[in-house]
């Protein structure tokens, strides 16, 4: 303790002194440098000045001193920052840099459905550092796309001194402009408006309350809980759906278009080849709960793998696993299934007879035969999709035919004799 003196009549005595400590949650710089490689865009909005944003973003491992460059964004009119926004562009590519970039943003600007700005790549590895004042200007009408452009091609950007409404205007602006899935992830009451215009909103729980965690979509304690929610559960939803797409379309395909095989030789009639017990439960119950089981448990590699090679995240980002063309293949696969289901028991049972002398090509035995078979092949096909094998999964498939077969035993017992006498006919 000690006396302070001043022009003041009366003396201060300092009693003591606090101070409060900015620091970073365990694992933040390691999340982010596992983020990056997954080939994940890192932006950080903030409301610090601009010297303790980059001194975050140099503990965090979004900047070093192997960047070729860090371009600071702080022009103080409209024309400053879109000189400094385009010199930076033209540095890291030049053959991005048109003279005729002031008509396309004012076409892109009059379109009613902006058009969607492909990627541009850099000649090598850079940061961007906006200020709020700056960014105030580089969100109007006519500098926003050069913004996008210019952002985009650095690896991080960071913007400092900006609002909560700047917070949301900038994930509005990469929503706009870019075919990309937007996360948002703040702690306090000043990221509400970016985490709900974000397509994900993720508010982690601590000392600046819980008005993030409300707005959110998912809510946890620490910052790196965000990798294993990325890389572990987000990669295995994503390729479940997938699974349950392609096999949701293979089985309605094989399933619909024995319908219209058998319309050729029904002249088109409003008589189906099933039997209508089976189109009732053959969603409901025959193959609901093999892809259910799939789409819930399955995975293809160990969550410790999903954690140790982040790359295996970038597939699900170039939607590899589920497109057009990935669609078109299971409609292909879906009709060539289908002629097979339909014209190998339409050979099998033509002109055939059992042994007692009696014809048994009739309407009931085609139509249990073909629907058997459908069963079978479309169980076996989920089998053969499935890459992690539990005791759902075994139960639900074996369960589903075991329904299936105690069903058709129960209502058509007869008609089940007649098919396997159509197969093999020394029984």
């Amino acid at each position: 303790n000690g006396k302070l003196t001043s022009s003041l009549p009366f003396s201060v005595k300092l009693l003591g002194a606090t101070a409060i400590e900015d620091k970073l949650q365990d694992g933040v710089p390691q999340t982010i440098e596992t983020l990056a490689k997954a080939n994940i865009k890192i932006w950080v909005l903030t409301g610090d000045k601009q010297e303790t944003a980059m001194n975050i973003g140099y503990s965090c491992n979004l900047l070093n001193d192997d960047m070729e460059d860090v371009f600071i964004i702080e022009g103080s009119t409209s024309d400053d920052v879109l000189d400094e926004l385009r010199n930076a562009r033209k540095k890291m590519n030049p053959d991005s840099f048109l003279d005729t970039d002031e008509v396309n943003i004012q076409f892109e600007k009059s379109s009613k459905t902006p058009k969607i700005i492909p990627d541009e790549k850099a000649n090598g590895v850079y940061g961007l550092v906006i200020t709020g004042h700056s960014l105030a200007y580089a969100l109007e009408g006519n500098l926003e796309l050069e913004l996008v452009r210019t952002a985009c091609m650095c690896k991080v950007v960071i913007c400092c001194r900006v609002t909560p409404l700047q917070k949301a205007q900038v994930v509005e602006l990469v929503k706009k402009y870019k075919k990309a899935v937007t996360l948002a992830i703040g702690d306090g009451a000043n990221d509400v408006s970016m985490i709900k215009t974000a397509h994900i909103g993720v508010g982690i729980s601590g000392q600046e309350g819980m008005q993030a965690v409300l707005s959110s979509d998912f809510s946890f304690a620490q910052f790196r809980y965000l990798q294993r929610l990325l890389l572990v559960h987000g990669r295995w939803s994503y390729i479940r759906m997938c699974k349950f797409l392609k096999y949701f379309f293979y089985k309605n395909f094989a399933f619909t278009l024995v319908h219209f095989w058998y319309g050729f030789f029904s002249g088109f009639s409003a008589q189906t080849v099933y039997d209508e017990w089976f189109i009732t439960l053959y969603n409901l119950v025959y193959t609901s709960l093999p892809v259910l089981g799939m789409s819930l448990f399955d995975q293809d590699v160990d969550d410790r793998w999903s954690m140790l090679f982040p790359q295996l995240y970038v597939p699900g980002q170039q939607n590899l696993y589920f497109n057009k063309m990935v669609f078109v293949k299971c409609m292909l696969q879906g009709i060539y299934s289908s002629l097979i289901l339909f014209f190998i028991p339409y050979g099998a049972m033509y002109n055939t007879m059992r042994s007692d002398g009696k014809a048994i090509a009739d309407y009931q035995s085609f139509a249990l035969m073909a629907q058997t078979c459908l069963l079978i092949v479309v169980s076996v096909q989920i089998g053969l999709d499935t890459s992690y094998w539990t005791v759902v999964n075994q139960f639900f498939i074996w369960g589903s035919l075991s329904v299936y077969f105690a069903i058709t035993f129960t209502m058509y017992s007869d008609g089940i004799y007649l098919i396997f006498t159509a197969s093999f006919p020394f029984v």
